[in-house]
């Protein structure tokens, strides 16, 4: 069997499938999976049943059978065989209903113990040290086993047979509030307002009462996070007071990975501080005992966002939190079990189903490879400079690394190479082939390409948009001869080989080439880094080369205007630029959404898409001149419904409306004259809900790939570079 199979109570579940079918043989882990001997009746029933039937956490790929001589009486479990990382690793898994019900009941030995857990949940990653997946190779290593524990860890029929964080009161971790106090303290502190630094599954949280709104601007001080959204948690039953939650909602959040989901906002309402501008919050259930145990005696909701200042990664450790964290918690809430390895939270929508951040509970699961790749060398790719994440290519899978974040940050930088250790290690990867971004002054294309010289690997560097285009194609499971796409790549930036910086492009190709078909008219990016900062730079280049000076003159007064233009005129630090990111932060800057600076990215384009309304169908026209799609009949437009009085909801609404149509018509041109087999919609401002139902509206009957698990944005871009170096390897 192979798989997610281990650490998910798989041989337990094979032990008690074959007595009750009879069976005699043996089960056992190995460095390939599952192996099963087994002998008796209807062995094809048995092998239908294991998949069937396989544990909540189990994902299985493969199921290879041949015969075999079977010796001895009845069915055990046998120990583990060989060693190596063929096999799959689990993610960390939320609470299951069992073991809150333990936590739950004052009769029970594990009642109110904040680290219960079992082979259905709990820590797997987060934990792990090395493979195979044992509890020596894990963090619970300092606990040994009580007696009571381990009788449960031995038996079979039990739930947490070799469940490797299997724990008690009397042997387990313990949990404890600094300065002094437990958990009734923390949540009195918690009550009058302080700030607490919590540890998580994956590092350090700061919390606080997201009701109280001096709380709230006091986290937001210290954080130094003027206005970046809060991540909240609650119980279901209150979330539901102040959000709106529908059926696929509720199955995300009950989903084992417990991520982070993007819901309405409900009937009642949290102060506007907690997500200032947007229309929807990011929720999660508690996932973890003491989540609950908190959650439950707080009796109301809490910001819960990621120990760290802003940019930089979180807190892990505790001697670390106590030094980083000082300046933002009033106390902390601590435990001794060691955290093995840093993972955010994931971030995912349910409608429409999105991965916008790719983190716990959904990392190291694996992809498998499209048909074609069957013979794929092991291979990984690098990811660009923001949103970083590794992507490694071995037997037939892909697996997508965690979220790092901007590797222009010192620290992040760290966790990067301590990540690309780490995956090496844990899954022994040794790659023939390392995928890089095209840009040369990425940290991460930097790295690839000195790895590469020093180990004489062949290095093969990738087109920004071409990555996200073939990341699309992977997810989807296109096949490596399924003919080419028309990919509809919009996003911030991406190098392209003509010099000048893409982002708005319709793209003609598959995994082994491109071409690129359509693009938005290219403005200078006045400033690099500062464009993407600064909404109103990209604003003023848009507006003259629509003619509308005078406009822009007004919109910003204050601005150095004049030193902008000649740099522009110049061509000074000014690349040529196609980025739909940017033109999102133009048309928001037009209409007053935060057109100064920035505070955190995408923030501009998040508020323009919060505040779309209803209408807009028509959608402004964008001007068509061969290949280029300008944009500047659409800035007449604007210019004319701002004079009008149009409200910005209706001004939203046609900008999203008829830039999703623009694009979709190019693509789906490309459908209807045989070019193409499909329409892939990729890049950043895919994970905009509005966008990506307007442009799939417009597409009409034609086949469309999305991104539904693997992030639309820089997250993703690793797949399709891995997958982009494979093709060429496999065609040489």
């Amino acid at each position: 069997m192979r798989g997610q199979v281990q650490g998910v109570g798989f041989r337990p579940f094979v032990w008690q499938l074959a007595r009750e079918m009879g069976l005699t043989g043996v089960v056992l882990n190995d460095p390939e999976g599952v192996l099963i001997r087994a002998a008796g009746d209807d062995l094809d029933g048995f092998e239908q049943a294991l998949v069937a039937r396989a544990p909540l956490l189990a994902r299985v790929d493969s199921v290879e059978s041949v015969p075999c001589e079977v010796e001895g009486e009845g069915f055990v479990i046998g120990a583990t065989e060989g060693a190596g990382a063929e096999t799959r690793v689990t993610p960390d898994a939320a609470s299951c209903a069992d073991c809150l019900a333990e936590v739950r009941d004052p009769g029970d030995r594990r009642y109110g113990y904040a680290f219960a857990n079992c082979t259905h949940c709990g820590p797997r990653f987060t934990i792990l040290r090395g493979l195979p997946y044992d509890r020596a190779q894990t963090t619970m290593a300092a606990f040994p086993m009580c007696d009571a524990c381990r009788a449960e860890y031995g038996d079979p029929g039990d739930r947490r047979f070799h469940a490797q964080p299997v724990a008690c009161p009397d042997c387990g971790p313990r949990l404890w509030l600094e300065p002094e106090g437990g958990l009734a303290e923390a949540v009195t502190r918690l009550a009058r307002g302080e700030v607490l630094a919590v540890k998580g599954l994956g590092g350090f949280y700061l919390a606080c009462d997201a009701a109280n709104v001096e709380a709230v601007a006091l986290l937001r001080a210290r954080k130094r996070r003027p206005s970046k959204p809060f991540a909240l948690m609650a119980p279901l039953d209150v979330l539901r007071r102040f959000a709106r939650v529908d059926d696929a909602a509720e199955a995300l959040l009950r989903d084992p990975a417990a991520p982070i989901v993007l819901l309405p906002k409900g009937a009642e309402a949290l102060p506007e501080s907690v997500a200032p501008g947007m229309a929807e919050l990011g929720w999660m259930l508690p996932y973890t005992p003491l989540h609950h145990l908190l959650l439950e005696a707080f009796g109301g909701v809490l910001v819960m966002t990621s120990g760290n200042l802003s940019g930089e990664p979180q807190a892990i450790g505790n001697a670390e939190a106590r030094e980083v964290l000082a300046p933002f918690a009033d106390a902390f809430l601590m435990h001794d079990r060691d955290i093995a390895r840093r993972l955010d939270d994931s971030v995912e929508r349910a409608a429409p189903p999105m991965v916008l951040r790719r983190a716990r509970g959904r990392v190291p699961g694996t992809i498998p490879l499209p048909e074609g790749f069957g013979a794929a060398p092991q291979a990984v790719g690098y990811g660009g400079q923001m949103k970083a994440a590794i992507c490694l290519v071995k037997n037939g899978q892909a697996l997508l690394g965690h979220h790092l974040g901007e590797l222009d940050e010192a620290l992040t930088w760290d966790a990067f190479l301590d990540a690309d250790r780490d995956y090496a290690a844990l899954f022994d990867h040794r790659p023939e082939v390392v995928a890089v971004d095209l840009h040369p002054d990425f940290r991460a294309s930097r790295h690839g390409a000195a790895r590469a010289e020093s180990e004489g690997l062949r290095l093969e560097e990738i087109q920004h948009h071409h990555a996200h285009l073939a990341s699309c194609l992977a997810e989807n499971g296109w096949p490596l001869d399924g003919g080419r796409v028309a990919g509809i790549v919009l996003d911030g930036l991406g190098l392209g080989p003509d010099g000048t910086v893409w982002g708005g492009e319709v793209l003609l190709g598959d995994y082994r080439g491109f071409e690129r078909r359509s693009w938005l008219a290219p403005v200078p990016l006045v400033g690099g880094d500062r464009a993407q900062a600064e909404p109103w730079r990209n604003a003023l280049t848009r507006l003259d080369a629509a003619g509308l000076a005078e406009w822009a003159d007004g919109l910003f007064p204050d601005a150095p205007r004049d030193m902008l233009r000649t740099a522009a005129a110049r061509g000074v630090n000014a690349p040529l630029s196609s980025s739909a990111g940017r033109l999102f932060d133009a048309v928001a800057a037009c209409l007053g959404i935060c057109p100064g600076r920035q505070s955190f990215e995408g923030e501009a384009a998040m508020r323009l898409e919060a505040l779309a309304g209803e209408g807009g169908d028509a959608g402004y026209a964008f001007g068509h001149d061969g290949p280029v799609i300008d944009p500047a009949p659409m800035f007449r437009a604007l210019h004319a419904d701002v004079i009008g009085g149009a409200g910005v909801a209706l001004m939203s609404a046609q900008f999203h409306a008829g830039l999703a149509r623009v694009f979709a018509e190019r693509a789906q041109a490309l459908v209807q004259d045989g070019e193409a087999e499909a329409v892939a919609l990729t890049g950043g401002c895919f994970q905009n809900a509005r966008l990506l139902q307007e442009t799939m509206m417009a597409l009409g009957e034609v086949p469309v790939l999305v991104h539904r698990t693997v992030p639309a944005n820089d997250g993703g871009l690793a797949l399709g570079q891995a997958l982009v170096a494979a093709a060429r390897v496999l065609a040489d």
